[in-house]
């Protein structure tokens, strides 16, 4: 198969359900959240679904706990302990499915909305306008005292790079080589990266990933030059 990149926005928290724009304050997923991952887990996650964990090669979390709750409560079932913990889950609390290593970095962490944390897009869209400012865009106007799309594409273009060369170039070579990656992140950083994968510049998204949701990405003609976003993904049936 030629190698996917799946990219999962995080569960439910309070703020998400408010509308409230949550980059760098760490909250945790609600109860419904964390259900709802668990029944994602369930339908997308095992060796003849969507995502096979034995076809992971690596996975790359944000350093926010909610993230990461996301990525324990989707079971994908990591040899290696999880970074976040002090011990390894033993085989029956979570069975091994996959070799992937689990890196967690700030590469993946979500926008930095600077003055907007907090805040809903009405509260922005009242506060700018009390400064004269036109209407907020976060594609082209990026985030005061935060991060601008300029910042986003050149983090979001080193990972990228980073999964072609590791990861994915590999399998087109070889394709017994694990070649999937996964990505568990944000909503908009993770809908920046799709853009990104496809060469496109953020102002000209009109995508959309709901919380607890799943994405995929891949490449036309088994070629490593034309990526692509695969708007229905099938399971893996060997």
């Amino acid at each position: 198969m030629v190698p996917r990149c799946f990219i999962a926005r995080h569960g439910e928290t309070e703020w998400s359900l408010n509308g409230r724009h949550t980059g760098i304050s760490d909250l945790p997923l609600t109860a419904n959240g964390e259900k709802r991952i668990q029944a994602t887990g369930k339908a997308l996650v095992g060796c003849d679904r969507l995502i096979v964990p034995q076809n992971l090669a690596h996975i790359y979390v944000s350093p926010r706990s909610r993230a990461q709750r996301t990525l324990e409560l989707l079971g994908i079932g990591c040899r290696e302990r999880l970074p976040w913990h002090e011990h390894r889950k033993t085989e029956e609390e979570e069975p091994t499915r996959t070799e992937a290593r689990v890196e967690v970095t700030e590469s993946v962490r979500e926008w930095d909305y600077g003055e907007y944390e907090g805040l809903t897009s009405k509260q922005i869209k009242e506060r700018r306008a009390a400064q004269g400012l036109e209407p907020w865009n976060i594609w082209t106007d990026g985030c005061p005292g935060g991060e601008s799309p300029e910042d986003v594409v050149r983090r979001l273009d080193a990972v990228i790079a980073d999964i072609r060369e590791k990861y994915h170039r590999q399998n087109f070579e070889n394709p017994e080589n694990r070649g999937d990656v996964l990505i568990v992140a944000h909503g908009h950083i993770l809908r920046a990266f799709a853009m990104r994968w496809t060469g496109k510049p953020l102002n000209d998204t009109s995508l959309i990933l709901e919380a607890g949701g799943v994405g995929t990405l891949s490449y036309e003609h088994h070629s490593i030059d034309e990526p692509a976003i695969i708007l229905g993904g099938a399971f893996v049936v060997e």
